[in-house]
């Protein structure tokens, strides 16, 4: 269970550059009372591209940084990738842990090596990096988070059960699990 303080998630709704809309309102609270039970979340946000999937997806990796776990968004893309790095990391970068400290948000890539990838790699696994958003890369055998609490997967429709399985197998407990798709995929 994380501590989904509806306070705290205040803070973050005072940062968009926007007033949420009564559905993203009412998807996060169901997201928050999801991430408030002991029993790990498995849900999916659809909805069209530019409704807001996002936003709410980093409402909920705030509420994972200051329960004190790691949050990783999967996207299928280098360019979806890089796009939500800019996005979570603008809007998570705004906000401070209850230390004072800022979230650390980072990109993993499969262009993202040498001392870079090696340095976001360490943080993962010592716990410095709060949220990493990334491709593939994040479901390689050389990744390991110190504490995962939250699993993102973007355009879920674009990974294998097995390949979404292993973000959340790579944790060390069961991690909360949002996919996100503006595809309707009936089956899903």
């Amino acid at each position: 269970a994380l501590a989904a303080d509806m306070e705290q998630l205040a803070q973050f709704t005072a940062i968009l550059p926007f007033t949420m809309t009564g559905a993203q309102d009412r998807v996060t609270q169901e997201i928050m009372a999801d991430l408030r039970r002991s029993v790990p979340m498995t849900r999916l946000v659809q909805g069209d591209v530019g409704s807001g999937k996002t936003a709410v997806a980093a409402a909920a990796m705030w509420t994972a940084a200051l329960s004190g776990r790691q949050s990783a968004m999967l996207a299928p893309t280098q360019i979806l990738a890089e796009q939500h790095h800019r996005g979570v990391g603008r809007l998570l970068g705004q906000l401070q842990k209850p230390d004072g400290s800022p979230l650390n948000v980072q990109l993993l890539t499969g262009r993202v090596t040498g001392g870079s990838r090696e340095a976001v790699l360490a943080g993962l696994a010592d716990g410095s990096v709060d949220v990493v958003v990334g491709t593939t890369a994040l479901i390689q055998e050389t990744v390991e988070f110190a504490d995962l609490g939250l699993a993102v997967v973007d355009e879920q429709h674009r990974f294998g059960v097995q390949q979404r399985g292993i973000l959340r197998n790579n944790a060390s407990g069961q991690p909360h699990l949002l996919v996100m798709s503006a595809t309707p995929i009936p089956r899903t």
